[in-house]
């Protein structure tokens, strides 16, 4: 169950020591075995006093096998697939359409037999089915299918019941890292220790004692207890080093106590050491607590192979051997085949899978294809016996036998009191819910930036927003004022939390893989982060509508208050759950979060409209009235209405005539709902007329939301339940179209995640021959040397001073490989970036870094190539693309672009990227696989022929041995044509490791170990080692994997040497000084002065960037404009917001009357449009962020172009696409409203027409540019978006379409003025509807009777003179019907609006849309680029 690398001492001493009478954790004693605090702490010694106890209690350990025959998996794949871009996606559709699929068998009549407490290890290369095997093992199946002949038995429970009812039992732990990143290493494994943690524990300890020391043992077992209270990261969120979040991976399945765990290249990324330790933790988890496993690994130890029980052998989906690992090797030596003396068994066993490497023994014929080898496997006495073997299993095992009644009555005994016996779950659904609720606060503790920020600025808001309404009057003044205070207020509370999309579709692979190793029902997790919201929601809703609410002066009475509370509240929680429910059937049909938010952006236009405030009930085109009945937001206005208004008379402010004597029956308040003759105006009556509003209505429509709210809530825990995000199809190449390969089988599908898909590469290659390839223009003639000394690197933890690099020394000579090697977490890395020169943000740096004795000059990070260790590459580029991407900016000026682009040929030719050279990077499961990503990697670096040298970070990681050994020819090959090679290794195997020249080698905390010479089959490295080590290195050890060991960098292992002072203490250290020193001072001046002589000629350039900004620029911004070409899922997410957006509000206000409320309809089909700047903004915010993350870890460091270029092209990227939709939405807008009626009446449709166009082509502009302003500072896309929308919402509340500009307090003026969106409501109010003439609708005529004698034009002349206006009949002696607009113009100067500043206007908001560029690139630089930072 629970072991470690620390685990390495006992066993190898042998101890198999059990501490009698002590506590598990020997937590009463801090200097116990099994104290995992202690330095003594024996990883054997604990796991045997844990079974002792456990048994000891009558409690016993889950135990599972599994026995399989005839397996057979298969796939669907479509035929060659090709890139799809904005042109050619539509030519997809029919094949979308028409399932054209093609059947693929994966594998073919697998066999075997894992029982409880054995391991076994799969071997196989790339694309031979090893990750399908084990998913299939482990229920894992998405993506391809089982055969129906295909039998499964696991210990008597049958394959359905095993996956379902069982599920966490059986788990697949893929080689990706998926965590919460901002939660700590000690929080991530704590929770998985809870979620698995039995009913019944051992003496008794408290449960949530018991998680916490299990998980400080498992911390303990793989050497991380030092990053216990570190973040874990990610790529991008700085946290925990590769290695360590790799064994964070490892301990969290750990702790999942399935009996049956399935590894899938769990080893990628660690050193030998820990790759050792973890397959002894395996073994001591079989051998005491009954587990079984299978695990595939690449570059397997022979030490860890040794561990292994079990092997099977799989070769392009065929099984050609499975059975005992010590008899493997004798197996295929039988069938012909020779292991050379320095070959591991795995490598040997893997060696079978490549012709190329294969060698036969002299008079044998033995088999050579796939199915040649599964045939000899099938036909020997191994089969047999395994044969004979499954039927002995079957029969003792039969399914639904007692074995598997046993097996439930013993999970039932693990299981929290009340879970169902068929739940996969140990805890119940409350534990789970609390569980997951704990680890919400955590994640909120660690990272509460951004819940302090929306608070403080919805109070903000609330104090700018109500200051507007300050104090509203009790009088018929302040209707509209309290109408749209109230709908902002619903509008705000309403859409708070549609940001949530983001937030949730993130975590949702977190949550998957949790599911799948049974911690938690999904539901639970949706449930708890409901919950937990809860109080952070009541903080947003009171911060702001408590301000809100007084400051305005709403209706003043406790019940009221409270009332509007709670409706706001219940508002809140409905929204966030539509929200929710449809952030998952989004994920689950979308790849991207732009899309995902597609349906979240369009639904909230749609409830706005709806809400009743834009457009009343009696206004609402039959077709679209339902949308009003399913409104949540819209029950919610009403009851606040009600609220507000119900019971209440207000002062009448305004009367017709405005000269009349108030009280006099011939006089009326101008409002709607007055009563010729009042003095005041009920609310009930007014909310009647004007919006058909029933007081009534008021809790109904509470009850009502609150019923929607249930609802949605249990939509979205349903739906979180039961719909997964969508899947990758597999591992398949794309390539562009006109560029697919006829010879499509590269295509296969094989569902590994690290299938091949090109030439292999002999395992022995003659230095020769590679020499030769290397000729001509790879040749690179470096002749200049880089050392450094007394490198130091420090920085402060938590208020601590901690040294990372302790007085580093070395160099790196042309024609020379430096192996760069070291437990995880010692620095090897930090110390590339730093020699790199590629070392920003905190810390500090000591230390002289010089080539040929001269300091690093601006030049030195183009000149050098550093191919890191995460393959980070432009996702809709092709392998080409990106190799002349980096050619044509990273290579000097001068050189011709022709002789650029053949050089690329070359570095495809040699890497051998031939067949999938114009494949589309794209992401794990649909573009290349690892192995290609590692060499794209590579290759990129070699296309800018580093002039200096190359450092290279894990080349061989997550490799199989042949591709690792394949890249280690690529280095020898750039080493012997005079590179400078500077690379860190993990997992070297010790024929690999003999082709590196020196090694520098590091302890941890950066120390120096060892720096010289290898010597031939390592002899000097051995010697210089062995003067001190505890043990001689054994003659056929890996000297890679004993000298780690030998100096105690292993964890577990210990040295009581101090190899640091023996390093520095030595001959060696002092020959390396003298030699530092003859560099500093000479300089190697025949080196320098070659290498300037040769600079000289060719146009001497010590320039930070290789080429002129205006070639950089040229360069970019057709990638730019590419890569937005080729992600039609981004353009057309966009389109789509933008078009169905327009037509429907144009379809809403379609044929829109000249009356009042027509022109108001009009001006808020206006407003209406800028609801969708928020998710416009925040739809490019991710795509912003994955091309500067990619320029700032990659691109930026090695000066490939200049920041600036980088800003402007991604900010006009975005032009043609916002252009062509500004023609869709004026379309699409314009006409159906019909504005272009009122043009056509005023005789200026063309230019009217045409500066409609115009303003919606600037809006766009505006957004776009607004867009890049606000992310441009950001960290996340998430900040951006906030950010973005408490900006937005300032510039939309003061554009002067809901209030206008006389109605604010003066001291807000200015931010009328400084809203472009001011400048744009007024000139598409002018172009829209100014110039013609009004007609009221039947109930916006105010009714009065003239006096006795008089007619109504003779008693409201005055009236109509004064302040305009009409009377529908002018001789009429009754029930005068008096229109207060005749012309909308006069509307229009109501709010302030000329229409001879239309033009004036339009070129303003170009005036905004240059000052947001502006801006954007001032704050990137004062926010992202590096500063005062110091050449050594």
């Amino acid at each position: 169950m629970f072991d470690t690398t620390k685990l390495q001492s006992s066993t190898q001493d042998g101890s198999t020591s059990s501490v009698t009478g002590e506590p598990i954790f020997g937590a009463n004693d801090p200097n116990s075995e099994l104290n995992p605090s202690s330095s003594h702490f024996n990883v054997r010694a604990w796991a045997s006093n844990y079974a002792k106890v456990t048994l000891e209690g009558g409690s016993q350990f889950r135990r599972m096998g599994v026995c399989f025959q005839n397996l057979n998996a298969f796939g669907f794949i479509t035929p060659a697939d090709y890139q799809k871009d904005v042109a050619n996606i539509w030519l997809a559709l029919p094949g979308m359409l028409i399932r054209n699929r093609k059947r693929v068998n994966i594998l073919h009549q697998f066999d075997g037999i894992i029982r409880p407490g054995e391991m076994c290890v799969v071997l196989g290369p790339p694309s031979s089915g090893c990750s399908t095997f084990l998913k299939t093992l482990s229920g894992d199946r998405d993506g391809f299918f089982i055969g129906e002949d295909s039998y499964f038995n696991y210990e008597g429970i049958s394959d359905k019941e095993l996956h379902t009812a069982h599920r966490g039992d059986a788990i697949y732990t893929a080689e990706t890292d998926v965590h919460f990143p901002k939660l700590t290493v000690s929080q991530t494994l704590e929770f998985a220790a809870q979620a698995r943690c039995p009913r019944e524990i051992p003496q008794g300890i408290p449960r949530q004692q018991f998680c916490k020391q299990l998980k400080d043992v498992v911390m303990g077992m793989y050497g991380i207890s030092h990053t216990a209270d570190t973040k874990v990261g990610n790529d991008y969120i700085r946290g925990v080093s590769g290695g360590e979040r790799k064994r964070v991976t490892i301990a969290e399945a750990t702790l999942s106590n399935a009996p049956l765990q399935c590894w899938d290249n769990c080893t990628r990324g660690l050193d030998s050491a820990n790759a050792i330790g973890f397959c002894k933790t395996l073994r001591l988890q079989s051998e005491f607590f009954g587990q079984s496993c299978a695990v595939s690994m690449y570059q397997a130890p022979q030490s860890a192979y040794d561990l292994f029980d079990k092997a099977t052998v799989l070769y392009q989906g065929h099984q050609i051997y499975f059975g005992p690992a010590d008899e493997a090797k004798a197996y295929f030596e039988r069938l012909g085949f020779e292991c050379p003396s320095r070959q591991t068994t795995p490598d040997f066993l893997t060696s079978m899978t490549f012709p190329e490497e294969r060698i036969t023994r002299a008079g044998f014929n033995p088999p050579r294809t796939p199915e040649e080898f599964a045939a000899a496997w099938r036909s020997s006495p191994e089969y047999k016996a395994l044969q004979t073997d499954i039927s002995e299993y079957k029969t003792k095992h039969p399914i639904d036998g007692p074995n598997a009644g046993v097996y439930r009555e013993l999970k039932k005994s693990y299981q929290a009191r009340g879970q169902r016996i068929k739940s996969p779950y140990t805890l119940t659904y409350m534990q789970q819910v609390q569980m997951c609720m704990r680890r919400a606060w955590n994640r909120l503790v660690s990272d509460p930036g951004p819940t302090i920020v929306v608070t403080m600025g919805n109070f903000v808001l609330a104090l700018i927003m109500s200051s507007l309404f300050f104090n509203m009057q009790p009088d018929t003044d302040s209707f509209y004022g309290r109408e749209v205070v109230l709908f902002m207020a619903v509008m705000f509370n309403a859409f708070a939390s549609v940001l949530e999309v983001m937030t949730l579709y993130a975590q949702r692979p977190i949550v998957e893989k949790q599911a799948r190793y049974a911690f938690y029902h999904p539901s639970a997790e949706a449930y708890s982060s409901v919950l937990m919201d809860l109080p952070i929601k009541v903080l947003a809703c009171v911060s702001f509508n408590l301000v809100f609410y007084f400051m305005t002066n709403l209706n003043r009475t406790p019940g009221n208050f409270f009332f509007y509370l709670l409706a706001s509240f219940f508002i809140v929680l409905s929204m966030s759950g539509i929200f929710r429910f449809i952030k998952i059937p989004s994920a689950a049909f979308s790849r991207t979060v732009q899309q995902a938010m597609i349906p979240a952006s369009i639904l909230m236009v749609f409830l706005i409209t709806f809400a009743g405030f834009m457009v009343p009930i009696n206004y609402m085109l039959p077709w679209c009235r339902w949308i009003n009945y399913l409104n949540p937001v819209a029950y919610g206005f009403e009851s606040l209405m009600i609220n507000e208004y119900a019971g209440r008379e207000f002062r009448c402010s305004n009367y017709i005539p405005f000269d009349g004597t108030p009280g006099d029956p011939n006089v009326a308040c101008n409002v709607v709902g007055a009563v010729a003759g009042e003095t005041f105006v009920s609310g009930d009556a007014h909310i009647s007329e004007a919006y058909s509003y029933d007081a009534a209505h008021k809790w109904r429509n509470i009850g009502i939301v609150i019923a929607m709210t249930i609802f949605n809530y249990t939509m979205c825990f349903i739906t979180s339940e039961y719909v997964s995000a969508k899947k990758s199809k597999g591992e398949i190449l794309v390539f562009r179209r006109g560029f697919v390969p006829k010879n499509t089988h590269v295509n296969k599908i094989t569902d590994d995640l690290e299938a091949r898909s090109l030439p292999v590469t002999k395992i022995v290659e003659s230095p020769e021959g590679s020499k030769e390839k290397v000729g001509g223009e790879l040749q690179s003639g470096s002749t200049s040397i880089f050392h450094w000394r007394n490198v130091c690197y420090d920085i402060k933890i938590k208020g601590k001073p901690r040294r990372i690099l302790d007085n580093v020394d070395g160099w790196v000579k042309p024609g020379t490989m430096t192996a760069l090697m070291g437990v995880s977490g010692a620095g090897k890395t930090t110390l590339l970036d730093c020699l790199a020169d590629r070392r920003t943000g905190i810390g500090i740096i000591t230390g002289e870094m010089l080539v040929d004795g001269k300091i690093r000059d601006e030049s030195f990070q183009r000149k050098t190539g550093y191919a890191q260790q995460q393959d980070l590459h432009l996702e809709t580029a092709t392998v080409r693309e990106s190799l002349v991407f980096s050619a044509l900016l990273r290579r000097p000026h001068h050189i011709p672009k022709a002789e650029k682009l053949a050089y690329v040929e070359e570095v495809i030719d040699l890497l051998e990227m031939g067949p999938y050279a114009d494949a589309v990077v794209g992401v794990l499961g649909e573009g290349l696989n690892v192995e290609q990503r590692k060499r794209l990697t590579i290759a990129v670096e070699l296309a800018a022929k580093p002039p200096l040298l190359l450092f290279v970070d894990e080349p061989t990681s997550g490799l199989d041995s042949q591709t690792s050994w394949a890249v280690v020819n690529l280095l020898e090959k750039l080493s012997k044509a005079g590179q400078s090679i500077l690379c860190t290794l993990h997992q070297p195997s010790a024929m690999l490791f003999q082709r590196f020249d020196r090694l520098l080698l590091l302890a941890d905390g950066g120390k120096t170990v060892y720096f010289g010479d290898i010597g031939e089959n390592s002899s000097t490295l051995v010697e210089y080692f062995e003067r001190k080590a505890k043990h001689p290195c054994p003659p056929n050890a890996n000297p890679a994997e004993w000298m780690l060991e030998a100096i105690g960098a292993a964890p577990g292992t210990t040295s009581e040497v101090d190899w640091q002072h023996v390093w520095r203490t030595s001959p060696e250290f002092d020959r390396v000084q003298e030699e530092l020193s003859r560099l500093r001072e000479h300089g190697s001046q025949s080196n320098s002065h070659d290498s300037e002589k040769s600079e000289t000629k060719a146009v001497t350039y010590h320039g930070e960037f290789a080429v002129p900004l205006w070639t950089q620029f040229v360069v970019v911004i057709e990638r730019v404009f590419q890569q937005s070409w080729r992600t039609p899922a981004y353009i057309y997410s966009r389109f789509a917001l933008c078009g169905v957006v327009s037509l429907f509000i144009g379809l809403v206000f379609l044929n829109s009357p000249l009356s009042v409320r027509g022109l108001q309809n009009q001006m808020f089909a206006v407003f209406q449009l800028f609801a969708i700047v928020g998710q416009l903004v925040s739809q490019q915010m991710p795509q912003f962020i994955i091309q500067r993350s990619l320029y700032e870890v990659r691109e930026r460091p090695a000066k490939t172009y200049s920041w600036k270029v980088f800003m402007v092209s991604q900010i006009l990227s975005d032009i043609p696409y916002y252009a062509l939709a500004s023609v869709m939405m004026w379309a699409l807008w314009y006409f159906p409203i019909g504005l272009y009626k009122n043009a056509e009446v005023a005789g200026q449709e063309t230019e009217r027409g045409a500066l409609m166009w115009l303003l919606f082509l600037a809006w766009l502009m505006w957004v776009s540019t607004f867009g890049h302003f606000c992310i441009s500072f950001s960290e996340t896309a998430e900040a951006g978006a906030n950010a973005a929308n408490f900006m937005y919402v300032l510039v939309n509340f003061f554009c002067g379409a809901l209030i206008t500009p006389n109605q604010m307090p003066r001291f807000w003026i200015f931010l009328y003025r400084a809203s472009p969106l001011s400048y744009l409501v007024s000139s598409m109010l002018s172009a829209g509807i100014a110039n013609v003439e009004v007609t009221c609708a039947a109930n916006e005529y105010t009714i009065i009777d003239p006096p006795m004698g008089q007619t109504c034009y003779e008693y409201l002349r005055n009236e109509i003179n004064t302040i305009g206006g009409y009377l529908l009949d002018n001789n009429a002696t009754e029930n005068c019907k008096f229109c207060k607009l005749k012309y909308s113009n006069v509307f229009l100067s109501e709010i302030e609006i000329e229409y001879g500043t239309r033009w004036r206007n339009f070129g303003i908001i170009w005036v905004y849309v240059i000052f947001n560029i502006s801006a954007a690139i001032t704050l990137y630089w004062v926010a992202r680029m590096p500063k005062g930072h110091r050449k050594v």
